[in-house]
């Protein structure tokens, strides 16, 4: 399946709008960026989610492959809460939603 510019920019816009800090915690847990100090969505495809990572001012990219292909859009949602979910395991925190 291939989301449609339009598609990845509204979920980028509401991954980076609405959950800034989720997005810290899944590139320091899934992709291996602990020093992270800020982190953005940069895109996404059938297979994964990208972000842009800052760690001491420098931009890093940071791949975060999805469980599984996904085929919906609707699947989207999951995914990206079971990698909060995930990362929230792997940094030894309570997850807050």
């Amino acid at each position: 399946m291939t989301f449609t510019p339009d598609v990845v920019a509204q979920i980028a816009r509401h991954m980076n709008d609405d959950h800034a800090e989720d997005n810290v915690l899944i590139v320091r847990g899934l992709g291996g960026v602990g020093a992270a100090s800020a982190a953005r969505m940069s895109g996404m495809d059938a297979d994964g989610m990208d972000f842009e990572a800052t760690v001491q001012g420098i931009a890093v990219p940071v791949r975060i492959p999805f469980r599984q292909r996904l085929t919906e859009r609707r699947q989207i949602r999951g995914e990206a809460v079971r990698m909060y979910q995930e990362a929230c395991a792997v940094l030894g925190l309570e997850p807050r939603h």
